[in-house]
């Protein structure tokens, strides 16, 4: 048996690499980070060959989050960060077989030709709209609440996002913001209205931006190499080390590993939710269920040379009702320098989500070739890729669907009832790598005031972006 430390941090994803960083700024603070990989970094992997650089997980984050930015200029990060402006970067959703411009703001949203005068005018109707009671789908309620015609943009919204589906996804799940306005206000044009002028009155003089996409010249693995570059191996940090079980005895997390056993007085799970659930299965009140859908998707990077040109932009997105190989694309070449070489672009084609797993069953050289085919409808490709690779993910999108609601408080009821423990990570109250951090930022802080963390706080609105 090891020396009790103050912390146990299980998972060496970005959640538990920044419980980590804010623990190892407390003085006499002894924690320790346990890791079942090789590596650091959870779902964040950058692949740089052959001068191309692609990411097999996340591409970036918007610097529009108060802790992700603090993370940055503590950890020297800020000075490296190369950025996407969304102001200067449009995107694109695919509607009958081309490529639609979105507008990042909601008046040139209003003013472009999306949707039809009339269906403009069935949107206004949600100030009449009685707040939709139960736990509605993302479809069901935006239906409901705004009209059919916003359905393939929601669509695409939640295929960016999740690669989900919107017809299980569930609105208090992945917008509990929205809905909690909806139901205080009777309507979420009304409630948006009254926050707006709120926000006006507060931030007199201040000027309004866009935020910009962010990465690193190296790729974002460069965010999980910094955070955990400072870690003492052995001490501070552990890899290659399986947990198999926990407990609570005496007063003292205990931790069974392929590594030995450890004990903490505290004990943060910063895991992907069915990961975490699978050790909290002998925990007090069992979950009301034991595992949630996951989505999986496949990043196909391709590289092209003379002749080759991408639309401005980052990249485009397709609903369901377009029946398309591929989800949509990032523009890397577009986005940050240097993702190709000179005289050459890289776009990323993604591939299967929640509608559609059997499309990762694919080999890599007829994924390779149907995705060029159908990015060929769409964007000036000619010639064969000068590069490609597909990139297939270790673990898959947590799903926000029917019951989430009530598994997040389960987890809330739990870290109340158990002293000592904390429960983030992956897909507990975002997917986004802001959700993560901010979570995580509030787990330290209240380790650091010896309090429990409740999980609750109130919703924030997330504003949508293409």
């Amino acid at each position: 048996m090891k020396d009790i430390k103050d912390t146990l941090i299980i998972g060496a994803g970005l959640s538990g690499l920044t419980v980590a960083w804010k623990l190892r700024q407390l003085p006499e603070h002894s924690f320790l980070l346990l890791e079942q990989s090789e590596k650091t970094g959870g779902a964040i992997w950058s692949h740089s060959e052959n001068g191309y650089l692609a990411e097999g997980g996340p591409h970036g984050f918007l610097d529009n989050c108060p802790e992700s930015r603090a993370l940055l200029e503590e950890s020297g990060l800020e000075q490296e960060c190369v950025r996407a402006p969304l102001a200067r970067f449009v995107r694109y959703v695919c509607m009958n077989g081309s490529l639609k411009l979105i507008p990042q703001t909601p008046a040139k949203i209003l003013a472009a030709p999306l949707i039809s005068p009339l269906e403009k005018l069935r949107v206004v109707a949600d100030l009449w709209k009685k707040p939709l009671a139960g736990e509605p789908t993302v479809s069901e309620w935006v239906r409901y609440r705004f009209g059919k015609a916003l359905l393939p943009y929601v669509d695409a919204v939640f295929t960016g996002t999740y690669a989900g589906d919107l017809e299980r996804l569930v609105i208090d799940g992945v917008m509990p913001g929205v809905r909690q306005i909806e139901k205080e206000h009777g309507s979420v044009i009304r409630g948006l209205l009254k926050k707006m002028k709120g926000a006006r009155n507060t931030k007199k003089g201040t000027k309004k931006s866009l935020p910009a996409m962010t990465s690193f010249p190296q790729g974002m693995t460069r965010l999980g190499e910094r955070l955990s570059q400072d870690l003492i191996p052995g001490k501070e940090l552990l890899t290659s080390c399986s947990v198999n079980a926990l407990s609570r005895t005496n007063g003292c997390w205990q931790v069974e590993t392929g590594q030995g056993n450890f004990r903490a007085h505290n004990l943060v799970l910063a895991l992907p939710v069915n990961r975490a659930l699978a050790l909290l299965a002998g925990l007090g009140t069992p979950p009301p269920q034991t595992k949630i859908a996951e989505a999986k998707i496949v990043t196909i990077a391709l590289g092209f040379g003379a002749g080759a040109s991408l639309p401005p932009g980052f990249g485009y997105l397709t609903p369901e009702q377009e029946q398309r190989f591929c989800l949509g694309a990032l523009f890397s070449s577009n986005m940050f320098p240097q993702r190709a070489p000179a005289g050459h672009i890289l776009l990323e084609a993604l591939v299967g989500g929640r509608r559609h797993p059997e499309r990762l069953q694919i080999d890599d050289a007829n994924l390779i070739k149907e995705a060029v085919r159908d990015l060929r409808q769409l964007l000036n490709l000619p010639g064969e890729p000068t590069y490609s690779r597909v990139l297939r993910p270790g673990g898959g999108i947590p799903q926000l669907e029917g019951g989430y609601p009530a598994l997040l408080q389960w987890r809330n009821t739990l870290m109340q009832k158990e002293k000592g423990l904390y429960v983030t990570g992956f897909g507990w109250e975002g997917i986004g790598l802001n959700d993560m951090i901010k979570t995580a930022f509030r787990v330290s802080e209240a380790i650091k005031e010896g309090e429990q963390d409740s999980g609750e706080q109130e919703a924030a609105i997330k504003k949508v972006y293409f």
